[in-house]
């Protein structure tokens, strides 16, 4: 287990990384410590519009509205994240990292609404054992850099991964550039 915490930080998915559950994937990682890893896909948005699944929130997410896919493990749940500016902890809401945090959706929405800069619903999660993150850090699989607060909340996360190394310095801001099929090169 690495000595520091990368909760609140982006794993972004190399091109190496063979598994398509992953594909150019950016993961925010909600918890990182000695039991396991947990984040969510933030740049992969699904068909499903929040209103058809938790209509009470559907007025305060972000656009795009809908749920997105947070990662393969527990698809049938949802957890949400919402950025919350100063230092306010509205009910229902437990800090992650800066001014983001989870979501308790069983909170009336009407109750936190208010204090909620930006907010997004996901399905499912991803999900490390303990060590396993590191092992696949190890194999090169995954870059981690520090998130940017509107991250999470990007209107275009079909860009995000291309966005994110780009801001990068060196040589990782070069993979941005890396084609989808490198055999069409």
């Amino acid at each position: 287990m690495t000595e520091v915490s990368l909760t609140g930080r982006l794993l972004v998915a190399t091109p190496a990384l063979a598994d398509p559950n992953f594909d150019r994937c950016v993961v925010f990682l909600l918890e990182h410590d000695e039991d396991g890893t947990l984040g969510v896909v933030i740049n992969r948005p699904s068909p499903v519009d929040v209103n058809d699944v938790l209509v009470p929130w559907s007025k305060i997410v972000s656009e795009p509205s809908v749920v997105f896919q947070g990662g393969p493990v527990a698809m049938d749940s949802a957890l949400a994240i919402a950025s919350v500016p100063g230092g306010a902890e509205p009910l229902g809401w437990r800090r992650v990292h800066g001014g983001l945090g989870l979501v308790d959706l069983d909170v009336p929405p009407e109750l936190v609404a208010s204090d909620f800069g930006s907010m997004r619903v996901f399905a499912g999660y991803a999900g490390w054992g303990p060590g396993q993150l590191e092992t696949e850090l190890k194999s090169g699989a995954w870059y981690v850099v520090d998130s940017e607060p509107g991250d999470a909340f990007t209107p275009h996360p079909d860009r995000l991964w291309r966005a994110v190394l780009r801001r990068q310095v060196g040589e990782l801001a070069m993979v941005a550039t890396y084609p989808e099929d490198p055999t069409l090169n």
